[in-house]
C-alpha cells in the first residue's frame, strides 16, 4: 500500500477521465487525501472521497494565495477551476460543517506564500498580515476539531516556524506536515522538533533537497504528489516529452518519489512504502 497524502483529484485537470484515473490509482493500492484550496474546492474533495470508495479521503482549508488574493491580480488556475473563485476571509463556520464529514481528516492547505507579492513596502506589510491572520484562524480550527494541519510553505519557513512555535507554546500541541518541502536540513530538523513531518514529492527532481532526504529519519517522512502538479521527470521522460512539457501529474506517478527516496538513503522501495504508510495512518488516523 501507498498513501499520497496531498492530490487535488477533484480539480478541473481531471473532468474529463476520472474514473480512469481513479481505477488507475486503486489498481496500485493507492490511497489518497484530496486536498481542498478554498471551499469549493475542500467541499468538491469531501464529495469525491463520499463518491470514489474507502481509500480516499479529504482536508479542507483556505491556500494562503486566495487569503492575501486583495492584494495581488491572481490569474485563474484552468488545472484547479473553471473560473476564478474570490474567497479572500476565512469563513470557519462554514468549514466547521465541511469537517463533519468522516472523510475530513485535516485542515488544508493552509499556511503563508510570499513568492507572488505586492510591489510596496505597506501592501507587503498588510499582505503577510492577512496571511499570517487566516492562518492563525484556521489553526484554531484544527485545534478546535483535533484534526493536523497541512502545510503550503514557500518563501516563508522563518514566518511559519515563529507562528508554530509560538502556537504550540499556548496551545500546548499541535501537529500535521509541511507540504512540498524545499527548505533547507536545519528547518527540516526545526519542523521535526516541533512535531511535524515532512512533504516529499516529485519537486525532488527540480529542486535539489538530496540532504534532506538523506540526513531525516524515514519516520519523519510522508509521500505526496500534488498532481495534477509537479510531475516528477522520470514520468515526462517515459512519456518521451522535453522536459519542459506539461504532463499531468497523478498518484499512480508517485513511484517514482519513492525510488528516488530508496535510492538515496540506500534502502529498497518497499521499505520506503510500508514506513510512510504508517507514518500518514498515524498522523492523519486513516481506516477502511
Amino acid at each position: 500500500m501507498i498513501i499520497d497524502t496531498h492530490s487535488h483529484l477533484q480539480f478541473n485537470a481531471y473532468k474529463d477521465d476520472v474514473n480512469e484515473v481513479t481505477k488507475r490509482t486503486q489498481s496500485k493500492n493507492i490511497w489518497c487525501i484530496n486536498v481542498g484550496t478554498n471551499y469549493p474546492s475542500s467541499k468538491d474533495g469531501i464529495l469525491f472521497a463520499e463518491k470514489h470508495g474507502e481509500s480516499f479521503f479529504s482536508a479542507i482549508g483556505l491556500h494562503p494565495m486566495y487569503a492575501g488574493a486583495e492584494f495581488l491580480k491572481i490569474k485563474n488556475d484552468d488545472n484547479e477551476s473553471k473560473e476564478l473563485v474570490e474567497e479572500n476571509t476565512f469563513d470557519t463556520q462554514k468549514y466547521r460543517e465541511l469537517a463533519q464529514s468522516k472523510k475530513v481528516v485535516a485542515i488544508g492547505e493552509i499556511g503563508l506564500d510570499y513568492y507572488y507579492k505586492p510591489k510596496t513596502a505597506t501592501k507587503l506589510a498588510e499582505f503577510k498580515e492577512k496571511q499570517k491572520q487566516i492562518f492563525l484562524q484556521q489553526l484554531d480550527l484544527a485545534k478546535e476539531l483535533n484534526l493536523p494541519v497541512i502545510l503550503h510553505c514557500r518563501m516563508a519557513h522563518e514566518d511559519i516556524l515563529e507562528i508554530l512555535k509560538s502556537y504550540i507554546v499556548n496551545h500546548k500541541s499541535m501537529n500535521g506536515v509541511i507540504h512540498c518541502f524545499t527548505g533547507t536540513i536545519e528547518q527540516a530538523k526545526k519542523y521535526i522538533d516541533l512535531g511535524f513531518s515532512i512533504g516529499i514529492n516529485g519537486i525532488i527532481f527540480k529542486f535539489n533537497i538530496d540532504e534532506v532526504i538523506k540526513n531525516i529519519s524515514l519516520s519523519n517522512m510522508l509521500l505526496e504528489t500534488d498532481c495534477p502538479y509537479l510531475t516528477p521527470l522520470p514520468a515526462v521522460a517515459l512519456a518521451k516529452a522535453g522536459p519542459d512539457s506539461h504532463i499531468r501529474n497523478e498518484p499512480i506517478f508517485i513511484k517514482h518519489t519513492i525510488q528516488k527516496i530508496a535510492d538515496l538513503k540506500g534502502i529498497t522501495f518497499e521499505e520506503v512504502c510500508n514506513k510512510t504508510t504508517q507514518n500518514a495512518k498515524r498522523l492523519f488516523t486513516l481506516v477502511k
